[in-house]
């Protein structure tokens, strides 16, 4: 038999087809809802995971720049050493004055660049020092929060496994019940969907009321929903009407012979009450004709 094509489907047909989507699709919102916040709680793990790993890497290049500078200051200090040697034994062979002064001057500033060099390479050990706690307890948080992760993890896992299987042939008649719908009419559905705070895109008439945003429909525009001729949208809130017989939905209908039958005790009531109201005031009157 040849598959009928969406664009030949009747409005009835249509928003049959519509509403069974509508089912389908909230019942794999329920299993996700089952989910709880745990999808967002293991994402904001791993991003958090990630975050700290990135630190890590950083303080560790950190680490080794400071190591690297320590390196090259050491390779300082021993030039700056080597010529105060050569300095000193140069003294030893000085003709006048000026040139004692100069190779002094040297040695001084030679000395001077030692102890500045000893300086940088004890700022660069705390400096070392300050990164290693940091890297520490970067890593210990790491762990921390890996034990959440896996954790959670392990329950969203658990709830998954239970309602993979539901939720794998949910999503395979989505697929076909989509297959059944026009193009630009799914598409409409899908945005009146993703914008509704339930996730309704289609609801059907609840007491004279959309079933999506509660407010009341004129009963000319209920008329029109019952007749199935064409696609009606709520004016309030935008989602797709559907009649709830034709949804397939049983609607109790309010006991108005029960209320009529309430409403009929009270009156009788107020007149029972009225009657023998009268007929005290009437024996009151009797009395008082007798006295007389």
């Amino acid at each position: 038999m040849a598959k009928k094509d969406p664009s030949e489907l009747s409005v009835e047909e249509r928003l049959k087809t519509l509403y069974q989507l509508q089912t389908a699709l909230s019942a794999i919102d329920e299993k996700r809802a089952l989910r709880g916040e745990l999808p967002l709680e293991v994402q904001d793990l791993e991003d958090e995971i990630e975050g700290l790993t990135t630190r890590v890497d950083k303080i560790a290049a950190d680490i080794a720049d400071y190591q690297r500078a320590i390196s090259q200051k050491k390779g300082e200090i021993a030039d700056a050493e080597a010529s105060v040697e050569r300095y000193k034994a140069q003294l030893n062979e000085v003709k006048n004055n000026r040139e004692y002064d100069t190779l002094s001057k040297e040695i001084e500033f030679q000395t001077l660049e030692i102890e500045l060099c000893n300086k940088k390479i004890r700022e660069a050990n705390n400096k070392i020092a300050d990164k290693e706690q940091e890297k520490a307890n970067s890593e210990a948080l790491i762990a921390e929060r890996q034990g959440d992760l896996d954790v959670k993890k392990n329950e969203l896992e658990e709830i998954m496994e239970e309602t993979r299987v539901e939720e794998e042939k949910l999503k395979e008649t989505v697929k076909t019940l989509e297959a059944k719908i026009e193009g630009r009419l799914l598409t409409s559905f899908k945005r009146i969907r993703k914008n509704a705070r339930n996730g309704l895109g289609i609801v059907y008439v609840q007491r004279d009321a959309c079933g999506g945003c509660f407010n009341k429909i004129p009963p000319q525009r209920q008329l029109d929903i019952k007749m199935h001729k064409k696609i009606i949208v709520c004016e309030y809130c935008g989602r797709i009407m559907i009649d709830p017989e034709l949804a397939g939905v049983k609607i109790e209908k309010p006991a108005a012979a029960a209320d009529e039958k309430k409403r009929g005790a009270k009156r009788a009531i107020r007149k029972s009450s009225g009657t023998s109201t009268s007929s005290a005031s009437s024996k009151k009157a009797a009395d008082a004709n007798d006295m007389a």
